[in-house]
């Protein structure tokens, strides 16, 4: 067993898995161009004001990949190079509202066109807007749906995902 000792400026053990956890949520939110999300994580940490226990761990985090992938003086050079081209500002995430087509996803999907749904999810650089669009899309269907066919649906996902829990059938507007 290691035992570790706190020095004084240092995150306390027992607040490392919850800020890597938080760091984590940050870091998927940015990745994936989620604006809404990435937002809201931020504002959370703001309004409790730990900015500096989920900067020093979203260092930690950048530094270990920077570490694993490359060999030091390579890894000196990659931070350099991404230190002179950081934009001036970084409050948000870069997001292409314009690009993303959810009706044209809908119908290539109803029409069974593959190579038109795989070109359309590669065409957008940020999916979150394609993919609420296609929430939406799917939100505004399910009051169509003839009655019990939407338990049936989610019978089926939850025993192709392992899910076994049952939820009470919510209908449209309820």
């Amino acid at each position: 067993m290691v035992v570790t000792e706190e020095l004084a400026q240092e995150l306390p053990a027992e607040a490392v898995e919850e800020a890597k956890a938080r760091a984590a949520t940050l870091l998927l939110a940015f990745r994936h161009g989620n604006q809404l999300a990435f937002d809201h994580e931020l504002d959370l940490l703001l309004a409790e004001n730990i900015e500096r226990e989920v900067t020093t761990l979203l260092t930690w985090i950048a530094a270990e990949a920077v570490r694993k992938a490359y060999a030091p003086e390579v890894g000196d050079r990659v931070l350099r190079a991404m230190a002179r081209r950081a934009p001036k500002d970084t409050g948000g995430v870069q997001v292409d509202e314009e690009t993303a087509n959810a009706a044209q996803l809908i119908e290539a999907v109803a029409a069974g066109r593959v190579a038109e749904v795989r070109g359309l999810v590669a065409a957008t650089a940020d999916t979150t807007y394609l993919l609420g669009g296609l929430l939406q899309g799917v939100a505004m269907m399910l009051p169509l749906l003839p009655e019990g066919e939407l338990s049936e649906i989610t019978a089926e996902l939850r025993r192709r995902h392992g899910g076994t829990a049952h939820v009470p059938e919510a209908r449209a507007g309820v």
